[in-house]
Formats: structure tokens, sequence, C-alpha cells
């Protein structure tokens, strides 16, 4: 019998010990699985943190760029209506004033128009509308 029950001792240590390295190693393998959770959550919060800061840095580039292009546009188009002003004064000059320059741009209007009816302003500013409908009877 005391072979039998070292025998049986044996065996009950050997399952105690292998429920406590089973045990044991669940607890441990569940302690590194919270772990490497953790740190996964902590890798790829960084990582969304880097693509924000850089999407934050591209979005700052291209307002800076739309800027720079607005002020450069608005700056030509400054220095196209100087252009424009300079010649036309040029243009007025020639013409002996403003008012030569007007009667030029309007007889260059009239000479555009041909075949199309237009209104002459009469000395009040009206227009003479109904001029040629009535017909006069010489009587």
């Amino acid at each position: 019998m005391n072979r039998t029950s070292d025998s049986l001792i044996k065996i009950a240590a050997t399952f105690v010990i292998l429920l406590a390295v089973v045990v044991g190693g669940g607890l441990g393998s569940c302690a590194a699985y919270n772990s490497l959770r953790v740190w996964n959550a902590q890798v790829a919060g960084e990582a969304q943190l880097a693509q924000a800061t850089q999407n934050r840095r591209i979005a700052v580039l291209e307002a800076q760029a739309a800027l720079d292009s607005a002020k450069l546009k608005a700056s030509a188009e400054v220095e196209r209506a100087k252009g424009l002003a300079a010649a036309n004064r040029i243009v007025a000059d020639s013409l002996g004033g403003p008012e030569g320059y007007l009667r030029y741009l309007y007889i260059q209007n009239l000479e555009e128009s041909k075949g199309q009816i237009i209104y002459v302003p009469t000395e009040g500013g009206l227009p003479i509308l109904e001029a040629g409908k009535r017909g006069y009877s010489a009587d």
C-alpha cells in the first residue's frame, strides 16, 4: 500500500503541478494579451495622430497656396487695369479729351451694329421710338 499511496501522491502532485501550470499560463497569457491590446491601441493612436498632423499640414499648405495665388491674381489684375487706364488716357488725350473718346467709341459701336435697330437719344435724353412708322400725307 505504501507503493500505491506513493504512486497516487505522485499522480496527484503531477496533476496539481499541471493544473497550476495551466491556470498560471492562462492567467499569464491573459495579462500578456491585455498588455498587447494596450500597446496596439497606443501605436494605433500614435498613427492616427501622425496622420491628422500630416493632414492639417497639407490643409495649411493648400490654404497658403490659395492665398498666394489670389494675391498674385489680384496684383496682375491691378497691373492690367493700370495699363488699360494708361492706354485709355493716351487715346482720350489724342482725341481731344473724354468727350472726344466717348464720341469715338460711339462711332465704333455704330459701325459694328450694321442691320440692327439703334435708339438714338435726343436732347432731352429720351430716344425717338416711333419716328419712321407714321406716314405723313402731303395734302
